[in-house]
């Protein structure tokens, strides 16, 4: 206010241009800052999404790599299964040695308890409905002594493995006459 004895600091266009390059540093400044933000929030998303890629190719090769293994028991046990056949039928014959006999029980049993625990599991086929899924069937039975569709006799033992079926069992099956 002139005339309260206070002066006007005198603007010159020195300062003027000062005050505008200032300014003009300032609007620089906040463009650079708002392009590494922006740049920053880019980087942060590749990574997120980089590590979701990779948690799922992990997650994808463990369970390849699971599928093959149990896969791989699979096959070893189903290329076991004809050598449990022949015991089976040896232990069906007879034999003149029961000592001989003993034996050869002995070495079934402990072959398949051990084809057990890594996952084979018989299949129970007497009595049972026939099932196409689970079995195979061999010969068919005109009779009035059992339900038309039930499983009379087994041929060949089927088996699972591991809750998945690994051989069906050949069966002899009743048909209504």
């Amino acid at each position: 206010m002139p005339g309260s004895g206070e002066t006007m600091p005198e603007v010159t266009v020195e300062d003027t241009r000062e005050k505008n390059e200032a300014t003009l540093d300032q609007a620089a400044d906040r463009s650079k800052l708002e392009a590494i933000a922006a740049e920053r929030d880019e980087l942060k998303d590749m990574v997120l999404r980089r590590t979701a890629e990779f948690d799922n190719y992990r997650k994808r090769t463990e369970k390849e790599r699971a599928d093959y293994q149990q896969y791989a028991g699979m096959e070893t046990v189903r290329e076991m299964l004809p050598v449990l056949d022949d015991f089976d039928r040896a232990l069906r014959t007879d034999c003149a040695s029961p000592d001989y006999a003993k034996g050869v029980e002995m070495i079934h049993n402990r072959m398949f308890e051990a084809l057990k625990k890594l996952g084979l599991e018989p299949m129970v086929t007497a009595g049972a409905r026939f099932d196409p899924h689970l079995h195979q069937a061999i010969e068919r039975v005109e009779t009035t002594e059992a339900e038309d569709g039930t499983i009379l006799g087994e041929f060949q033992r089927g088996y699972f493995y591991k809750g998945k079926l690994l051989r069906a069992a050949m069966v002899k099956v009743a048909a209504r006459a």
